[in-house]
């Protein structure tokens, strides 16, 4: 009686779960507005935003226009990247979905990305610290390439 107590509260957890988890993220209209407020409110409303904040283009592939927020071009109180460390700048990845509006999918520290054609598909090759490739600092830089799918990241390659 007691296994078949513990079987039916699993299968309760398996069902119910993906539906909490899935209800956590949130679509945003306008993660650009959505970012700029937040920088806005954290600088005290001194906060700019530098050309290259926000890039426009299609990470997964499924020809909707993507977005991609980059922490490096913002200034606040007067100090360029804020939250920039060796390490290099927050990016925000934000995918565009069908039923409208936009999710945060990924969040990385890079010093910078390349949106390259790879097989057939666009990739990002990232610019990361050597730790991220179990290099030591000083040795050459991680280059890490991944494929978006669908809301997800998919490392093809660490170099």
């Amino acid at each position: 009686m007691k296994s078949l107590l513990i079987v039916i509260l699993n299968l309760i957890a398996f069902v119910i779960m993906p539906a909490v988890a899935e209800a956590q993220q949130s679509i945003l209209q306008d993660p650009v507005a959505f970012e700029k407020d937040h920088f806005t409110k954290s600088c005290d409303g001194q906060a700019s935003f530098g050309d290259h904040f926000a890039t426009q283009q299609d990470i997964n592939n499924d020809k909707l226009m993507d977005i991609v927020v980059n922490e490096g071009e913002i200034t606040c109180k007067g100090e360029k990247g804020p939250y920039c460390t060796d390490e290099g700048c927050p990016y925000n990845f934000y995918v565009q979905v069908a039923e409208g509006g936009y999710l945060l999918v990924a969040t990385a520290r890079i010093y910078g990305y390349d949106f390259i054609q790879r097989f057939g598909n666009m990739v990002l090759v990232m610019k990361m610290h050597p730790h991220f490739c179990d290099r030591k600092d000083g040795e050459d830089r991680c280059e890490i390439t991944v494929r978006v799918r669908s809301v997800k990241f998919v490392t093809i390659s660490k170099k």
